[in-house]
């Protein structure tokens, strides 16, 4: 798992501010095809918004971890039912402060 500073943080949520979510977890939690879309999502725009459809707070968080660490992705903020990640890709097109 990547880890960000507080300053990249910051930007990063700035950044994801208008974005809709591209991956959902649904009632199966977190599936190896829920793993594998949010990797394809990553690559293409290196930050994506995950929503997650469960109510159960702890199993949220640890999907987030399991997520970011299966996809060698930055966990940028939980904030209800959404998740933020970041990876950033070969050529990335963020450019972190």
């Amino acid at each position: 798992m990547r880890e960000l500073s507080v300053e990249q943080r910051k930007y990063l949520k700035a950044l994801a501010h208008s974005l809709k979510p591209v991956v959902m977890i649904g009632a199966q939690g977190l599936s190896e095809s829920v793993v594998r879309e949010a990797g394809h999502a990553l690559a293409a725009h290196e930050l994506i918004k995950v929503r997650v459809l469960g109510d159960d707070r702890t199993a949220r968080e640890a999907w987030f971890s399991e997520l970011c660490a299966a996809l060698d992705a930055a966990p940028v903020q939980h904030i209800g039912k959404l998740l933020l990640l970041y990876k950033p890709a070969d050529k990335p097109k963020i450019k972190l402060p």
